[in-house]
């Protein structure tokens, strides 16, 4: 009881530690014509991963640049949505990774990304196994591996929900807009309508009155003759 209880403990200690030495994770905002660099230090034979993606702003696209302690160029894209990127550190030293908005005038971008450094730390280190995982070690295995799926599933998921959400507030934007747009121009149609029919019945009144004018003058001929 005591042992499973332990194991039980290692595994959720071992995902809180997760977290902790797998490297960077972070949500910023990146002003138009601008860039924001990052830096990570890393040991030789260290094997990184770098994921990135574009959650709102523009057309969901970014620069974004990798160099190694010697500023040799690693990993380079330009205009990119979401990537990733893998490689083994062969120098010791501090690693720069640079995010570019400088391609957009007018346009700020919100970008997430994940630096992973090395692998998962053990699930169980103070032991030095020897023999086969017993059935409570295999079970405690698989429930950590399931927690990291479920930690991958959820970041995934809430970046898919807030590009969601700022492409909807984005047409619901356009989609205003285009209503005023529509309110105005039918006002100013009905206004046109309404004066032009008015001017019609003032040319008509007009001409009703000098005819009538006219008509006395005539009698007027008819009955001195």
């Amino acid at each position: 009881m005591f042992r499973s209880l332990r194991l039980l403990l290692q595994v959720l200690w071992a995902q809180l530690l997760c977290g902790w030495v797998m490297g960077s994770e972070l949500t910023f905002e990146l002003p138009d014509n601008a860039k924001q660099c990052f830096y990570e230090d890393i040991i030789t034979g260290t094997k990184c991963t770098l994921e990135f993606q574009v959650v709102t702003g523009g057309h969901y696209d970014v620069d974004c640049r990798l160099e190694d302690p010697d500023g040799t160029t690693l990993y380079k894209e330009m205009k990119k949505q979401y990537d990733s990127f893998t490689f083994t550190a062969a120098k010791n030293g501090t690693f720069k990774f640079c995010f570019s908005n400088e391609f957009s005038t007018f346009t700020h971008k919100t970008v997430y990304f994940d630096f992973q450094v090395g692998d998962d730390p053990p699930l169980f280190p103070n032991e030095n196994r020897v023999t086969a995982l017993t059935q409570m070690e295999s079970a405690c295995v698989s429930i950590h591996e399931a927690l990291k799926s479920v930690i991958d599933y959820q970041t995934h998921f809430r970046l898919r929900e807030a590009q969601g959400r700022s492409r909807a507030e984005d047409l619901n934007t356009r989609v205003a807009f285009w209503s005023i747009g529509e309110a105005i121009i039918l006002l100013v149609v009905s206004i046109s309508q309404v004066v032009l029919l008015r001017s019609f019945f003032s040319d008509k009144k007009t001409t009703m009155t000098r005819v009538g004018s006219i008509l006395p003058n005539f009698s007027f001929l008819r009955l001195t003759t």
